[in-house]
């Protein structure tokens, strides 16, 4: 079983030729003015560029294109006909997994979305940093239920082998169950010592990875642990298990990657490769291969006959993958991470494909870059917000024309009851406030994410970059 974890990249026909002869004729006649130099430079580039992007879409790399923010989560459905991402924008998208093009979005949550996972045809179920899981129709894009009660962000979510029940692993240290049908809540997994990270159903038990390095397996009848599998040492972030084969794998935060006997406890395999953290496992339909990512942008295949590794490859130009899972076919899979959109790889592929997130973030640049207003913008505020109206989807609404605009007023953007029913209009003096006492303590119930910046000229700084900018 599997547990853990827009549009094809088109290209034009391949240009590799008329490259070489627009190179050729640069060389052949001289200079030329500076600006047709540089004319024919950027084509020589766009044409290498939409080669490789041909390459790419040849060997079976796509991406799901569409979300504005990283993407955090992605599951396939059993027929690997549709997938599902959750996104740093707030979003769930469900797509045409072979077609890589959108279906709908399913929006609701009020922070970013940490868990997606089919129930089945119909259904699904998310769950994210607003402390809620939602299970949707998948048919209309509408919530069922709102599975309320989690005092901490849900990290994780699981669905039992008969589709009645759900779990959600939270950072409040619980796991709550819950019924598919009426959205009812069953009851409390309570015991771990710190966050609980992951959450599995197998083998007609619950299993729960946690930040205090253990792994447990409990009753879902009953609501009680039955035993601690495993003391790590260091916060296990991910689990899988394979009842049929009497295995368990996890990962770790300090990357840490094992295979332990279910029935024993004993150690199978020992697959760390040193990269920390691990963030991701999926198994393969047929249970053939192992995916585990990690939290510096590499993927690694392992053979689960022998625990050989089958491939190992940076899929990322930085930061981590989150989400992995596989298509229906067991050849490629699907990978989310620090890029505002999800990636299918080839497994195997002989030719290299295009690393998530090629470009480089605003707020990753050099900070000697920017002015000290820019830099505060792209560190507290771009993640969510944009600029201008670029008709991205986001976690936040468009801050064009902010000034002497009433607070909950940007066209098509779903507020918090608490931004909706403020009075406030956006000034110099309203948004120096919120950001000296922070939004949660300026508007109350505002989904807006805690933070400060304490230092006056700092706020000055920023209000200015946003006056000459927005």
């Amino acid at each position: 079983m599997r547990t853990q974890a827009g549009r094809w990249q088109r290209a034009r026909p391949d240009r590799t030729r008329r490259v070489r002869v627009r190179r050729g004729r640069v060389r052949r006649h001289g200079p030329r003015p500076l600006v047709r130099v540089a004319s024919a430079l950027l084509a020589g580039l766009w044409a290498a560029a939409l080669l490789a992007a041909a390459d790419a879409q040849a060997n079976g790399f796509a991406s799901l294109e569409g979300h504005g923010g990283p993407v955090m989560a992605v599951d396939i459905s059993e027929d690997g006909a549709r997938a599902l991402t959750g996104s740093f924008d707030n979003s769930v998208g469900l797509w045409d997994a072979e077609r890589a093009a959108p279906i709908r979005w399913l929006d609701g949550h009020e922070a970013a979305v940490k868990a997606v996972r089919f129930i089945d045809a119909r259904r699904a179920v998310s769950g994210g940093d607003d402390m809620t899981a939602r299970i949707w129709d998948l048919e209309t894009g509408e919530a069922l239920h709102v599975l309320e009660g989690h005092t901490g962000v849900v990290e994780a979510v699981a669905v039992s082998p008969d589709r009645r029940l759900v779990a959600t692993a939270s950072r409040d240290r619980r796991v709550g169950l819950w019924d598919v049908e009426s959205g009812a809540h069953l009851g409390w997994l309570e015991g771990h010592g710190g966050p609980v990270n992951d959450v599995a159903f197998a083998d007609g038990l619950i299993f729960t990875a946690a930040a205090d390095g253990t792994i447990r397996s409990w009753d879902p009848a009953t609501r009680q642990m039955k035993r601690i599998m495993l003391r790590h040492g260091f916060g296990v972030t991910a689990v899988l298990v394979d009842p049929a084969r009497g295995w368990l794998v996890y990962g770790a935060q300090d990357g840490g990657t094992r295979v332990i006997d279910l029935a024993t406890d004993a150690l199978l395999a020992d697959l760390t490769a040193d990269r920390r953290p691990v963030l991701a496992l999926a198994e393969s339909p047929d249970a053939g291969q192992l995916a585990i990512g990690d939290g510096q942008g590499h993927i690694m295949v392992v053979n689960t006959a022998d625990w050989s590794v089958v491939s190992d490859f940076r899929a990322a130009l930085r930061g981590p993958i989150w989400a992995l899972a596989w298509d229906g076919a067991g050849t490629r899979l699907l990978a989310g991470g620090i890029a505002d959109s999800a990636h299918f790889w080839p497994v195997g592929a002989k030719a290299a494909g295009p690393l998530m997130d090629a470009r480089n973030r605003p707020f990753l640049r050099d900070p000697a870059t920017m002015s000290n207003g820019e830099r505060q913008f792209q560190r507290k505020c771009s993640i969510c917000h944009a600029l201008t109206e670029d008709g991205v989807r986001r976690a936040g609404p468009s801050l064009a024309g902010i000034f002497g605009r009433k607070a909950g007023t940007w066209p098509g953007y779903v507020y918090s009851d608490a931004v909706a029913r403020s009075s406030i209009v956006w000034s110099e003096e309203t948004i120096d406030a919120l950001f000296a006492i922070g939004p949660e303590h300026y508007i109350p119930g505002t989904k807006m994410p805690a933070q400060r910046i304490t230092d006056p000229q700092d706020r000055a700084d920023l209000i200015a970059f946003l006056r000459d900018n927005s």
